[in-house]
């Protein structure tokens, strides 16, 4: 399958094997994308199989399925309270 194709599958995986929305799916496999991680498939596409798309999206669930973390406040940063 092509590199698009590939992306398409580990999104259509995501919300099969996770029960997570398309848009929350896509937004996943965009950050991953983002991140470089599709960078080998792009350069490779012998490696965009089913096989590896079931294991890409086992992969990019664990690692940006989770939601983002809060921005923290600043230490000692006033409240206005006395």
């Amino acid at each position: 399958m092509s590199y698009e194709q590939h992306l398409d599958e580990v999104t259509t995986l995501i919300t099969e094997k996770y029960d997570i929305a398309d848009d929350v799916a896509i937004a996943m496999v965009m950050r991953a994308q983002a991140d470089d991680f599709f960078t080998l498939h792009d350069d490779d596409p012998s490696i965009c199989t089913l096989e590896r798309a079931h294991e890409d999206a086992r992969q990019v669930f664990s690692k940006y399925g989770k939601p983002a973390r809060p921005a923290t406040k600043h230490a000692g940063k006033s409240t206005g309270k006395r």
